[in-house]
């Protein structure tokens, strides 16, 4: 249990970290750790038209990979159901302008990986 609340509250810190980096791009967040029956995402922003889905991801060092490697087919899949289920919870069409975005941490910095994938 305490390896849990541990790294919940790593994950936290590096949200948080992650909203400030976003609102100073000129990002409005809406949510953060908004969850439903599907998954989690992150954060939820507007960037001008778009509303975006991002993921945060941090390593402390390279040796479990990339931070930005760790949003793999299974996790994107997740993201798109969480992200289909917003959109209908806050009476938007599937037509509303989205879009998947990556920030990744690590020891050196952090990286805004836009467009990090598409929906299918």
């Amino acid at each position: 249990m305490g390896d849990k609340q541990n790294n919940r509250q790593v994950g936290a810190v590096h949200e948080q970290k992650a909203a400030e980096f976003l609102t100073a791009r000129g990002y409005n967040i809406l949510e953060r750790n908004f969850t439903c029956r599907q998954g989690e995402i992150d954060i939820i922003a507007k960037d001008g038209e778009y509303i975006c889905f991002v993921e945060v991801k941090y390593r402390a060092g390279k040796t479990a990979g990339e931070a930005a490697e760790a949003v793999d087919q299974r996790k994107q899949r997740k993201i798109l159901r969480v992200a289909r289920f917003y959109l209908m919870r806050h009476g938007m069409s599937e037509w509303t302008p989205c879009r998947f975005d990556v920030v990744a941490m690590d020891g050196t910095g952090i990286v805004l990986y836009k467009h990090a994938f598409e929906a299918e």
